[in-house]
């Protein structure tokens, strides 16, 4: 079969492997979408970062070759031993989470604590391939309404629906989402399906403004022309947000996160920080906010699901480009990497 290799930074390679083995309890499916992460374009650029330098405890995987892609859409085409809960043509999507089960925080349904985490397309072979092999308990049937392309943003969805539950947002709050990448934009749709009273989204690009307004923002802002802590206090009676969503992980976003947010605020860092940030502790001390972090998810599939057959998130707006795997790198990687002001999330064909 054709398949997305990651060999070393810098180095993917489209490449006829083997087909995989489906072993007990396993599932092998073909490959309908897979979308590409931001975690993809960090092993591109600056890996191996969630691809393991030594071997995995629950895989043995370390360093490549590897398997890229982990946002996807499938059919199931064969079952391994002791598989009950799925049969073959069942349409699916895969949470990408490997864990033990067996650990204090599996034991508590915290799976993305688990001690011993791995994760599909960085630990175990992933979707940028024509089929795959995965264990039964991470597969979720897709319903009729829900299409292969829906299906591929399942996992990012559930990212978002996470951040919200994380946050500890209730009914009616006023909410700012910093950043209006993928995961931004997913979050504004989260909250709003959550019940959130008005959704803010600051981002300095226009491309991503104008798809946040689309989807459903209240009011979008950049934040290089006006002040938005000044902004969205108008419209909330001097009060500021309940929330802040930092869907960025810089200095910038995060002071941007404290600015706009009122007293007994919580900020919710869902972006990945890659170098250290200074806090303003007196502001956050004297105005007692709160800052929560948030990263993956553990039940949110079902979830991600539902909204998307219901159509509480809507994911129209939200695809940009549709490539074939031998594009991978040049047309999809490059692509979001060199021109982020044009593309939010890719899918690819295998």
């Amino acid at each position: 079969m054709k398949a997305a290799v990651w060999y070393k930074k810098g180095d993917i390679k489209i490449e006829d492997v083997s087909d995989p083995k489906t072993g007990a309890g396993q599932v092998k499916v073909k490959i309908k979408l897979c979308g590409i992460c931001g975690s993809d374009l960090h092993e591109y650029r600056e890996g191996p970062f969630i691809i393991p330098a030594k071997p995995h405890p629950l895989t043995g995987r370390f360093g490549g070759p590897i398997i890229l892609g982990h946002e996807f859409s499938a059919e199931v085409v064969e079952l391994g031993k002791g598989v009950t809960r799925f049969k073959v043509g069942d349409r699916i999507t895969v949470n990408p989470l490997i864990y033990c089960g067996k650990c204090h925080y599996c034991k508590r349904g915290e799976y993305i604590m688990c001690t011993k985490l791995g994760t599909v397309g960085f630990a175990w072979d992933g979707a940028f391939a024509e089929y795959g092999v995965f264990p039964e308990y991470s597969l979720f049937k897709l319903p009729p309404s829900v299409t292969d392309v829906m299906g591929a943003t399942v996992e990012p969805l559930a990212v978002a629906i996470h951040a919200v539950n994380r946050s500890g947002m209730k009914i009616g709050d006023n909410v700012a989402i910093v950043g209006a990448g993928p995961i931004g934009l997913f979050v504004e749709q989260a909250c709003k399906a959550a019940g959130a009273g008005h959704v803010y989204v600051i981002e300095p690009m226009k491309a991503r403004l104008e798809t946040a307004a689309k989807t459903g923002a209240t009011a979008v802002f950049d934040p290089t022309v006006v002040d938005v802590g000044k902004e969205i206090a108008k419209s909330t009676d001097g009060l500021r947000a309940d929330i802040a969503f930092d869907c960025v992980g810089n200095q910038s976003s995060f002071n941007t996160a404290v600015k706009v947010t009122g007293r007994r605020a919580t900020i919710c860092v869902v972006g990945l920080a890659m170098k250290p940030i200074e806090v303003p502790f007196i502001r956050l001390w004297g105005h007692e906010k709160k800052i929560v972090f948030s990263q993956g998810y553990q039940d949110e599939f079902p979830t991600a699901i539902a909204c998307l057959e219901d159509g509480r998130v809507n994911i129209e707006n939200l695809i940009t480009g549709y490539i074939r795997l031998d594009d991978l790198v040049e047309n999809g990687i490059k692509q979001l990497i060199e021109h982020p002001d044009k593309h939010v999330k890719i899918l690819v064909y295998p």
